[in-house]
């Protein structure tokens, strides 16, 4: 019953609710950033891209810019053939330290996406796609963290992420959310799987 409870309202309750508090909190933090990326390289400090979101739909994700302008756009920079040609100075510390994914509270507080739930693919990203459409992992939010980001991140391949996906569909609870976030704040810390 708390499970159903917390599915169809609590969740989105309680990101929106974290998700305001969060954004007000650093907001000087992020300020700093934005500074700091446009100083360093041109272009706008926040990088914008397509990604696929509940239901499948399409909506705009927001990241903090780790690229130059010139880097190709419609594929995970884990596929680059030399990512590291690309990625700024600033780019490399807000990588490692996962600080380019904090403009997606403003998409948590927009509801595009979850704190915790799938990470929302980039459209490109055709077979991963089909399998969680199979798997019915679009019921749910993309999430800034997920199974995946605590469970491997980069080292895992489309059909270990579609199986951590599909796991987390099937055992959402309030509990897993809370084990989720705290191991998120733990690898981020140590700078596991950066």
């Amino acid at each position: 019953m708390l499970n159903r409870i917390y599915r169809a309202f609590l969740k989105r309750a309680l990101d929106l609710f974290l998700a305001l508090m969060l954004a007000l909190l650093l907001l000087l933090p992020m300020l700093i950033i934005a500074v700091a990326i446009r100083a360093e390289s041109e272009g706008g400090a926040i990088f914008k891209q397509e990604r696929r979101g509940r239901e499948g739909r399409v909506f705009v994700c927001y990241k903090f810019r780790t690229m130059r302008r010139d880097a190709p756009s419609n594929m995970p920079s884990s596929l680059f053939s030399e990512r590291e040609l690309y990625v700024t100075r600033v780019g490399r510390f807000l990588r490692k330290s996962s600080l380019d994914e904090l403009p997606q509270l403003f998409n948590v507080i927009r509801g595009d996406m979850s704190l915790v739930g799938p990470r929302p693919l980039i459209c490109e990203e055709s077979e991963i796609h089909d399998g969680r459409q199979r798997a019915g992992v679009y019921a749910l939010r993309p999430g800034i963290t997920g199974m995946a980001q605590i469970g491997g991140r980069n080292s895992l391949d489309d059909r270990e992420k579609l199986e951590k996906d599909t796991y987390y569909l099937h055992n959402l609870r309030p509990s897993l959310d809370a084990k989720i976030l705290f191991s998120t704040l733990s690898c981020v810390i140590k700078r596991e799987g950066s």
